[in-house]
């Protein structure tokens, strides 16, 4: 009997998932958040826009719709669209967990459905990750990823004069967008250093040879660069804005290795918006729910089929390691093959490709990790948490007081990440601080140990997440009309 394999996410990782499940012959249900397959990196532009080549504004895209019209036409895939799953219940044997979900536009009437297969693949993504500085929180900072979705999917710039800061190579396609939709790149800020970035990039370049799509990317972004004139500075980011309302200066500093500013190399820069991204942070909550281990990183841990500590769960994507689209979508086909009961071994160059994948994540994360004294740009009246408004004095206080070391014991003490994202934004900044202050007993913050095991490979300083039974935002109005109906 064909299996059912259940897909959560709609990105590189969910449709490639689910096509390789197709092609062995399983019936899928392909379970997406957003209105329309492509995830966050294949965003598409509304249709009533009426652009006439809609396809164009990135790369992937005409790719992207291939794969997704295949899904919506195959008879044994079932999409369900604008669908929140809030709840996974666990088999008590073991097997695949019960998926439960809301169908429709959040705080309209949502249909209740309840999806049992054979299968689980997560494949839910990432998101930007800030490190708080002062004025993070003003109008006119953005994520960058939130910047390029902007520009490329409704035509909208943040600002005519911007900065792009942060580290890593998304902030060169961001830069590019930002640019060919006619603002002004003041500079892209890459905080660590050229002589890492290259020793980590250069080293073993046969392990990149099927990322040759990539280095042509990579060519066309500097490019534009040259074009558009956008000067590129390594060991340099924001790490402050200021303004009356939003975003008027920032102030740049140059970097030490351990992203501490030096001295006296402050400079204030005229902007009226600032795009930051300091990594990704991987969406793992579902995958914490299915019962799914993370390793020391933060990242879901899977085997060489993409299988995670749970036998009937797999995942691929950005939640077992940032590596982006082409990294996803080969993970995702690995995934789906096997979850479907298929041999990964059996298609053509795809394990060769799964290595260069896991290569190309661990060569991102070498080169572009987070320096451990990010977490102290921010002062004592950063706002950290900003669903409740927590300052960093706030959480030095209550580390200095009864509320324990733990990130769960400052939460308890001052709300800090209890609002509407979770944690999901905050977490591991609050763990960062933590973790980099002295081990004097004060809390204060105001001193680091700063050594070779601060720059963590991944960047990552992510909370251990817990499990809670609502992963998503339900109305109690939702849960009180809950029934058994839709089940499948």
């Amino acid at each position: 009997m064909n299996r059912h394999v259940v897909v959560i996410g709609g990105g590189p990782a969910g449709t490639a998932a689910a096509a390789a499940a197709l092609r062995q012959g399983a019936r899928v249900t392909l379970i997406d958040s957003n209105e329309a397959l492509g995830g966050q990196y294949n965003r598409r532009i509304p249709a009533a826009y009426g652009i006439r080549r809609p396809l164009a504004i990135g790369h992937g895209y005409a790719a992207a719709e291939r794969r997704a019209r295949l899904l919506l036409e195959h008879p044994r895939c079932e999409y369900l669209a604008r669908a929140a799953v809030y709840h996974l219940e666990r088999h008590p044997e073991g097997g695949c967990p019960t998926v439960r979900l809301l169908i429709g536009v959040e705080g309209e009437r949502r249909t209740h459905r309840e999806v049992r297969g054979d299968a689980l693949i997560v494949a839910t993504g990432a998101y930007d990750r800030v490190c708080p500085f002062p004025g993070w929180d003003l109008p006119g900072v953005y994520t960058a990823g939130a910047a390029q979705t902007l520009v490329k999917t409704q035509r909208l710039l943040i600002g005519r004069s911007v900065l792009v800061s942060g580290t890593g190579p998304f902030l060169l396609p961001v830069a590019h967008s930002l640019a060919q939709g006619g603002a002004e790149i003041r500079a892209v800020l890459e905080a660590n250093p050229a002589r890492r970035i290259l020793r980590h990039w250069a080293a073993r370049p046969w392990e990149l040879r099927h990322s040759a799509g990539k280095a042509a990317e990579l060519i066309e972004y500097a490019s534009s660069g040259l074009r558009h004139r956008i000067p590129l500075r390594t060991s340099s980011a924001v790490i402050a804005v200021a303004g009356n309302g939003r975003v008027e200066e920032a102030t740049v500093a140059r970097l030490d290795e351990h992203w501490r500013p030096i001295p006296g190399s402050e400079t204030t820069v005229a902007v009226d918006a600032v795009a930051v991204s300091h990594g990704f942070s991987p969406q793992h909550e579902l995958a914490v729910a299915a019962g799914a281990r993370l390793n020391a990183d933060g990242f879901v841990e899977v085997d060489r089929d993409q299988r995670t500590s749970e036998e009937k769960v797999w995942a691929a994507g950005e939640i077992t390691g940032i590596g982006g689209s082409q990294a996803a979508a080969v993970e995702g086909a690995v995934a789906g093959i096997a979850a479907a009961g298929g041999d990964p071994d059996a298609e053509r160059g795809l394990r060769a490709r799964h290595r260069t994948a896991r290569q190309f994540i661990a060569r991102l994360a070498a080169a572009h990790p987070i320096g451990a004294a990010a977490a102290h740009w921010s002062q004592p009246g950063t706002v950290i948490c900003r669903c409740e408004n927590t300052t960093r004095a706030e959480l030095t206080a209550a580390w200095a007081g009864a509320a324990g070391d733990s990130y769960r014991a400052a939460k308890l003490a001052t709300r800090a990440g209890l609002g509407p994202c979770q944690g999901r934004i905050c977490g591991s900044a609050i763990t960062a601080l933590r973790t980099t202050q002295t081990a004097d007993g004060t809390g204060s913050g105001n001193q680091c140990r700063y050594g070779t095991a601060d720059l963590a490979p991944s960047g990552l300083a992510a909370a251990t997440p817990a499990w809670r039974p609502l992963a998503a935002v339900v109305r109690l109005r939702e849960l009180a009309e809950l029934d058994t109906e839709g089940q499948s």
